[in-house]
Formats: structure tokens, C-alpha cells, sequence
């Protein structure tokens, strides 16, 4: 069978939109040969839609947008992802549906099993599950029909716990031709290889191949990564699709019945994967193409058309103006240098070889005298008082509000430089360098800053060696370095790993070798700067647990472990 997989990239709630991309897709990959299409979880509507399913006319709108869209279905059926409302008057005002479509018509709905609600996900607060999965008689062929997390009670998946049924099991006794499943699983590192794992597993319950079709594109704090996949009845890799870019494909899937007449080396052959170059790529590819998807949306899907970035001379800066430039065009990207009277001349000059080597626009614009002029303002009042972190602070916050008028003026997206690991410890300045519309980088540790960097250096320099081997500092008082304040980054990003994802108690990370003084004061940071996490710009996730929608901690709280 010939199975066209719409790998597209939607905008939640923009139903004309999402509409002509999806009706755009089906044309394409009809002319190409397909026998059915199928697209993401929540296509017609974009996901997550979250509280927009609570407004009165959304689920209706979606109703018709779906059914336009059933309308205009030919001979080939299309399998869709929708908001189905929920007429019965019990439970949840909302589906997560499928809609089977062919020939203008729904012939058949399917419905989510299994909604997760844990780290970003919260269906269980829109959606009613379905009891059971379903599956369509078609063509002679019975096709089961899954919904993503339905694939998810998995023993290798920590949160099968979370439910007591698991669909692809229930679809086993089906006696399956093929089983579906439409997607909308969100990217962070080391997840392909266990969503891999998914699929090939779910083929070998069913005893069918499976095609599994997954959004791309940034949606918020989200990031897609595609990747739709397709397996034969043997759990064996047919197709792999692209990573963080759109693909429409038509992949030929033997059937059940067809593997079990061939023999081994028949199977072997029919299951040759046919992989974009993008499929299994390098981890740290996979990060920056994430950043640089991520930034490119958010961007575009709120109506930017330029970006615009602090330039310090510091890693932090330059590896987000080489993302920015790569999402959205050199020429759209706007660096500024906020030279205080304590910023070294090497931190000028990194600055200026970054933005050359970019092609990008370099302003420079001395903070010295707004920054004297704020003191002189305070000076009476702060009479008798010695110098301190206020001083420093008010170097960041002149920067910031020079930042935030350049991007009112220009209507150009602010893009915030802090990594994880100061936003994590408070190494950072409220209404300072925190200004902004998106952190792009604060979800990437200090070490994977550096890390990125070098690849991107990997063929020629774009980032001055320079600016990768001097200390990093701050610059906001003479010969400071981040290292006077805090432990090597080494050391703290492992210490803040272990406590920030992967939940571990102080008694834990000293038992990991971690000293006793060093957990105690990081971990205190953490806890203490969470006020400042909950006024940070939405940032990009790449990790299994970011800081923003999927981490929910107290600001008012004492608890200790």
C-alpha cells in the first residue's frame, strides 16, 4: 500500500490557514500515488490549543473547518487530526479525534485513548478519553487507528504507569492490515531513538506495519520535530522522514499478509530504510536545527519579521545571533554593542568579528551616561551606602531598556541571550538582560553553549576562537568572571542536571560525589531565583525538562531534601 505521511507545519487556532496546507498536502502527495494520506494529531486546529478549546465558537469552528475539509476529500482517504466536541453532556467538552475521509464525506471518527498530563502535556483538562482504540474497514483492509500517547503504555515509557489500558495492545486481536497513528509528540534530546522503539514494538503486537505521522514546526516553548517513521509487520525501519523541516513522502508498505508469504531475505529487502539525511543525524544538529526551527516560528507565527540581540562579545550572544541569522535571514537580524566603561576592548571586538562574519547589522551604542545618569538620579538616596550588585544591575537594565526601545521603534523581536544554567541560579538581571519575546538558549547548559559553539565553528570560524577561550564573565565590574560567583560549569551543570531534571535531592547529588557546600548553595540559588524564572521570557525546550509550561514549582516555599 502506498501511504502518503503530510509531515506539515501548522499554527494553532489558524483554521484557514491549517486548511490550505493540509488541502496543499493531500493534492501534492495524491499526484504523487498515494492511496491514503495521513496527517498530525490536531491538524486542523494546530497543537496544543489549550485554552482555546474552552471558547464558545472554537470546537464549533473546527467542526466546519474539518468537515470543508472532508468536503473536498476525493477518491484517496485522509486520515485528520481534530477538536471533536463532546454532545453527550458527560465528561470533558472535547475529543482528540481522527476523522476518516473519502469521497466528501466523515466515514469514520476515532478518539484518544490516553491523555497525558505530566511535564507540558494537560489533556486530562480538555479532553475526554476514548475507552477503547478503533480501527476502519477499507478497501478490504482493516486499518487501526491510534492517536500519539496511545502508542506510550510502553514498558520502556516511565508513565505507563499513569494508565490502566494500553491500545495497542487491545488492538492486537484486531487482526490489523496496518495500524496508524497520528501525532503531535514534542522534541527534546534522546527521544527519537525511544519513540523508534515505540513504533517498531507496536508493529510487532499487531503483527502489521505501522505509519506514524508527526508534526514539525514551533508552536511556543514547543518544538516538532517530524520524523514521521514507517515500519514493516517485522518492527523493521521502512522510512525514515526528515528532522525539523517539513516533507510530504509516499512510502510503499508491504502488508501483514504480504510479509508473512516472503521469505526472510524478501523481508530483509522490502525493509531497506529509506532515510532523510536529517533522519539520524548528530545530536548537537538536532539542537541547533531545534533553536533555529524554534526561533523561525516563533518569529513568523507572531507576525516578526526581524530579530534583535544584545551583542556582549560573550558565547552566550554570539551563538544566538548565529541561530537568529540562520532562522531568519543575516539580513533581518539586528546586533547591538552596549559598551559599559568596564567592558574590555576584546568584548568589543569579538562583537564587531561576530557580526562581520555574519553579515548581520552592528549598532553600537555606549550605555556609560544613561548609566551615570541613573546613579546621579539614586546618589541622595543611596548616600553612606557602599557599592554593590545594585550598580551592576543597573549597567543590565540600561542595556535592557535601550534593547526594548530599539525593538518598539523597529518592531523587532527581542531575543534574550541567558542559558540555563544562570537562569537556573539567578546569575542573571531582572528587567536587564532578561528583557525580551523569546530565550532562545535557556534551556541549553553553559557546556552546551559551548559545545554548539565549536560545531557551528566546525567547518570555518564564525564565532572568534576568542570569544570560545576567554573566561566568561559578565563584565559588570573590573576583571570579574562568572567563576567568582560560581562553581566551574562543569561541575554546576552536572549538579544542576541532576537537580533540575532529573529531580534529585541534595542527599542525592552529594552522594553522586558532588560536595556538600557546593549542592547547598547551587540548590539554594535555584529555589530562591524561581520569582525571577516566572517573569523570563518563553524559552525554547530541548531537554526532557525545561524551565516554563512542563515545570511548575512554588515561588513560596520551604521545603529541603
Amino acid at each position: 500500500m502506498r501511504i502518503g505521511l503530510a509531515q506539515i507545519n501548522t499554527i494553532v487556532g489558524d483554521l484557514s490557514g491549517n486548511r490550505q496546507g493540509i488541502l496543499d498536502a493531500y493534492a501534492t502527495l495524491v499526484r504523487q500515488g498515494a492511496e491514503i494520506v495521513i496527517f498530525p494529531e490536531l491538524v486542523v486546529c494546530g497543537y496544543p490549543p489549550r485554552d482555546l478549546l474552552f471558547r464558545k465558537r472554537f470546537l464549533a469552528d473546527v467542526a466546519d473547518a474539518t468537515n470543508a475539509l472532508a468536503a473536498a476529500m476525493g477518491d484517496v482517504p485522509a486520515l485528520l487530526g481534530f477538536a471533536e466536541a463532546n454532545v453527550s453532556g458527560i465528561g470533558r467538552s472535547a475529543y482528540n479525534s481522527a476523522a476518516f475521509c473519502h469521497r466528501g464525506k466523515i466515514l469514520h471518527v476515532a478518539r484518544k485513548c490516553l491523555l497525558p498530563t505530566y511535564d507540558v502535556f494537560d489533556e486530562d483538562r480538555y479532553f475526554e478519553p476514548a475507552t477503547e482504540p478503533s480501527f476502519v474497514e477499507f478497501g478490504g483492509l482493516r486499518l487501526g487507528i491510534t492517536i500519539c500517547e496511545d502508542l506510550w503504555a510502553h514498558d520502556l515509557v516511565e508513565t505507563r504507569r499513569l494508565y490502566d489500558l494500553d491500545p495497542v495492545k487491545q488492538l492486537a486481536s484486531a487482526k490489523l492490515d496496518l495500524l496508524l497513528n497520528l501525532s503531535a509528540s514534542p522534541w527534546h534530546l534522546d527521544k527519537n531513538k525511544l519513540r523508534r522503539t515505540l513504533v517498531s514494538d507496536a508493529a510487532k503486537t499487531c503483527r502489521c506495519p505501522v505509519a506514524y505521522c508527526n508534526s514539525v514546526g514551533g508552536n511556543d516553548e514547543l518544538i516538532f520535530e517530524g520524523r514521521s517513521v514507517v515500519s514493516d509487520a517485522n518492527g523493521q525501519l521502512i522510512a525514515g522522514l526528515a528532522a525539523f523541516r517539513e516533507e510530504l513522502r509516499v512510502v510503499t508498505v508491504p502488508l501483514a499478509k504480504e510479509i508473512s508469504a516472503t521469505t526472510s531475505t524478501e523481508r530483509m529487502a522490502s525493509t531497506t530504510p529509506a532515510n532523510h539525511a536529517t533522519y539520524a543525524q548528530a545530536e548537537l544538529a538536532d539542537v541547533f536545527d531545534a533553536l533555529v526551527l524554534g526561533v523561525r516560528d516563533y518569529a513568523h507565527k507572531t507576525g516578526f519579521k526581524q530579530a534583535l540581540l544584545g551583542l556582549s562579545g560573550g558565547i552566550d550572544s554570539a551563538l544566538v545571533a548565529v541561530i537568529a541569522a540562520e532562522a531568519l535571514g543575516a539580513e533581518n537580524v539586528i546586533g547591538v554593542s552596549l559598551p559599559s566603561v568596564i567592558s574590555s576592548q576584546h568584548s568589543k571586538d569579538d562583537a564587531a568579528a561576530l557580526a562581520q562574519r555574519l553579515g548581520i547589522r552592528l549598532h553600537t551604542l555606549p550605555i556609560a551616561e544613561v548609566v551615570a545618569a541613573a546613579e546621579g538620579t539614586l546618589a541622595p538616596l543611596f548616600a553612606g551606602r557602599p557599592r554593590d550588585t545594585t550598580e551592576e544591575n543597573i549597567q543590565a537594565r540600561a542595556r535592557g531598556l535601550l534593547l526594548m526601545a530599539i525593538s518598539n521603534k523597529f518592531n523587532a523581536l527581542l531575543l534574550t541571550t541567558g542559558n540555563k544554567s544562570e537562569l537556573a541560579v539567578g546569575y542573571c538581571t531582572l528587567y536587564g538582560d532578561m528583557c525580551g519575546g523569546l530565550a532562545v538558549i535557556s534551556d541549553v547548559f553553559k557546556t552546551q553553549v559551548y559545545a554548539l559553539s565549536r560545531w557551528v565553528n566546525r567547518e570555518r570560524e564564525i564565532i572568534p576562537l576568542s570569544t570560545l577561550s576567554k573566561p566568561p564573565s559578565a563584565e559588570l565590574r573590573p576583571d570579574q568572571t562568572d567563576q567568582d560567583s560560581l562553581p566551574p560549569y562543569d561541575v554546576l551543570d552536572a549538579l544542576l542536571k541532576g537537580y533540575i531534571e532529573e529531580s534529585l535531592s541534595r542527599a542525592d547529588l552529594v552522594a553522586r560525589g558532588f560536595e556538600a557546600t557546593v549542592v547547598n548553595d547551587a540548590v539554594r540559588k535555584v529555589d530562591l531565583n524561581e520569582y525571577k524564572r516566572k517573569q523570563a521570557a518563553p524559552g525554547l525546550k530541548i531537554t526532557s525538562l525545561a524551565f516554563g509550561v512542563g515545570r511548575r514549582i512554588p515561588i513560596v516555599q520551604k521545603y529541603v531534601s
